[in-house]
C-alpha cells in the first residue's frame, strides 16, 4: 500500500493515522494479549463515527483485512491483524445516561468501566462482564454474561439498539423497529455484521450490592461446586456471582502462608436490598468452612473491577470454553483433577450461571442460542512469561479434553480461542443457518472476518 493511499486516508479522518515507522506504531498495534505480534499496514485511531466509516471504506476499496477494536480483550487478537487496516474504537469511548428514561448510550471504544462510572451516579445498571476493562462492544455481541444476568438477563437482552457501520460504509440503525434482522444478529453473533459505533442499553436500578470472594479449601471443593449448582438453579435472581478455581492473591484479608495456594473460590454478588446481603449469603457459608472471605455492602463498580489487577495488558492468554446444562458429578471430578493445577495467579477457572432472566429469552429470539444452559465455563489461561507458553497451553487443552465430555457441545463465543473456529456452527446451534443469511445482506464479501466468523450463506 503506497504513501499516496495513506495520506488520502489520513485527510479522511479526524484521528491519527499510525502506520510502521511511526513512532507510536508499536503502542498502536498492541492489543491485551501479548501471544498477539501482528503488524498491520495502518491503524485508525477512530475520533467518531465518520473516522470508522472511512475505515471500513478505505479497507474495501484496497482489498484489505479489516480488524475492528474496542476494549482490545479479544483473547485471538482480532482486534489486529497484519498488513490490514485496524479501525480503532479506543478513543470514542463516551458514555451518555437518560436517568428518567432509564437508558445509556456508550460509543464503540467504551469499556465496563467507562459505562459503570456513568450509571452509578444515577443508580443504575446493566449487565456487563466480570472485568472492567473489557470493552462494552466485545462483550454484548458476544451475548453479555456478568454478575447481573440472573437478575436482568445478558448484556445483550439490555441493548435497544445499534448505530452500525456496514461493510458497505452506510452507518444503520439496528433495532426492534428498524434492520431488526441485523438487531437479532448483533445480539449474540459477534463482529461479524459491522462496525458498532455506539450502544443503547436499559438499565435496571442497581447501585450498591453486597458481594465479594470466599475462598474454600480444596478437600470441600466437590462439596462447593455441587452444593452452589444445587443453591443456583432456584435462588433468587438477585444473587450473582459464581464458583472459580484461582490461586490465592498475596491480598490481607488472606492467611499469608496460604498466598499462591489454590483455592476453590465462590465469588457472589447480591443486588437486591442490602440489608439482606448478609442474609443471601448464608447459603455460601452453608456450603463448607470459610478460609477467608472479603465480602460486604460496595458500589457496584467496585465489584466489577476487582479482580483488574489479576489482568493487566501483556499477559499470554490462550482460553477455553464450553456451556454446560448440568454440572454432574463427573464434570465436577474432572474439574478437581485440572482446577488445582493453576500454573500462576493470573490463570482462572470460572463456572456462570446463566439461567434464571437468560432463561425466559427463547433460543431463537437473538443469536444467543444456548437458552437452556445451565453455566457458561470458561478456562481461562493467563501467564506473563512467554516461556511457559507451551506448557501452561496444554494445561488448558488438557482441562478443556476432561470436561468436553460432560459439556454441550458449543461455548460462548467470547471466551473461544482462535484455533476454535470449526465450532462456530455449534456455538449457534439452531441459528447458525439464519446467522448466515443476515451476513449475506450485510457483508456478502465478508469484509468483517476478524472473528469468530459466520460465513455468508451461498
Amino acid at each position: 500500500m503506497g504513501k499516496l493511499a495513506i495520506d488520502g486516508l489520513r485527510e479522511r479522518v479526524r484521528g491519527a493515522v499510525v502506520t510502521p515507522g511511526d513512532d507510536s506504531y508499536d503502542e498502536a498495534r498492541a492489543v491485551n494479549n501479548a501471544m498477539i505480534d501482528k503488524k498491520p499496514a495502518a491503524v485508525v485511531r477512530c475520533a467518531n463515527a465518520g473516522d470508522v466509516m472511512a475505515a471500513v471504506d478505505f479497507a474495501r476499496e484496497n482489498g484489505l483485512d479489516l480488524a475492528v477494536r474496542g476494549g482490545g480483550h479479544s483473547v485471538p487478537g482480532f482486534g489486529t491483524c497484519d498488513d490490514g487496516v485496524v479501525a480503532d474504537l479506543s478513543g470514542m469511548r463516551g458514555v451518555r445516561v437518560d436517568p428518567a428514561g432509564r437508558r445509556a448510550r456508550a460509543e464503540g471504544g467504551a469499556t465496563w468501566g467507562d459505562f459503570n462510572a456513568a450509571t452509578y451516579a444515577f443508580g443504575l445498571a446493566t449487565t456487563g462482564g466480570i472485568i472492567s476493562t473489557t470493552g462494552v462492544g466485545g462483550l454484548t455481541l458476544g451475548g453479555g454474561i456478568g454478575y447481573l444476568c440472573r437478575g436482568l438477563g445478558l448484556s445483550c437482552d439490555n441493548l435497544v439498539s445499534a448505530d452500525v457501520v456496514t461493510a458497505d460504509g452506510r452507518m444503520v440503525v439496528a433495532s426492534e423497529e428498524e434492520n431488526a434482522d441485523l438487531f437479532w444478529a448483533l445480539r449474540g453473533g459477534g463482529g461479524n455484521f459491522g462496525a458498532v459505533t455506539s450502544f443503547e442499553f436499559r438499565l435496571s436500578p442497581v447501585k450498591d450490592v453486597y458481594g465479594g470472594p470466599m475462598l474454600f479449601e480444596l478437600d470441600d471443593a466437590a462439596t462447593v461446586l455441587r452444593s452452589f449448582a444445587e443453591y443456583i438453579a432456584d435462588a433468587p435472581e438477585q444473587l450473582g456471582g459464581f464458583p472459580a478455581f484461582q490461586l490465592a492473591p498475596p491480598l490481607p484479608f488472606i492467611p499469608e502462608d496460604r498466598h499462591g495456594q489454590p483455592f476453590v473460590l465462590v465469588v457472589g454478588c447480591w443486588s437486591g436490598p442490602l440489608e439482606q446481603g448478609e442474609e443471601a449469603f448464608r447459603a455460601f457459608h452453608d456450603f463448607a468452612p470459610v478460609v477467608a472471605e472479603h465480602v460486604g455492602p460496595m458500589p457496584y463498580p467496585a465489584l466489577n473491577s476487582a479482580f483488574d489487577a489479576l489482568v493487566p495488558p501483556g499477559l499470554q492468554h490462550y482460553w477455553k470454553a464450553n456451556f454446560v446444562t448440568e454440572l454432574s458429578d463427573a464434570a465436577i471430578e474432572a474439574h478437581l483433577v485440572h482446577g488445582p493445577r493453576l500454573p500462576v495467579v493470573n490463570s482462572t477457572v470460572h463456572i456462570y450461571p446463566i439461567n434464571g432472566a437468560c432463561h425466559r429469552v427463547a433460543p431463537d429470539a437473538t443469536a444467543f442460542a444456548y437458552r437452556d444452559a445451565s453455566f457458561a465455563t470458561v478456562l481461562a489461561g493467563m501467564w506473563p512469561d512467554a516461556a511457559d507458553n507451551e506448557a501452561n497451553t496444554a494445561w488448558v487443552r488438557d482441562y478443556y479434553e476432561a470436561v468436553a465430555p460432560h459439556s454441550e457441545e458449543g461455548g460462548y463465543i467470547n471466551f473461544m480461542a482462535e484455533d476454535d473456529q470449526s465450532r462456530i456452527r455449534a456455538n449457534y446451534k439452531g441459528n447458525y443457518d439464519r446467522l448466515a443469511q443476515v451476513k449475506r445482506t450485510y457483508d456478502p464479501g465478508n469484509l468483517f472476518h476478524m472473528n469468530q466468523n459466520v460465513k455468508p450463506a451461498a
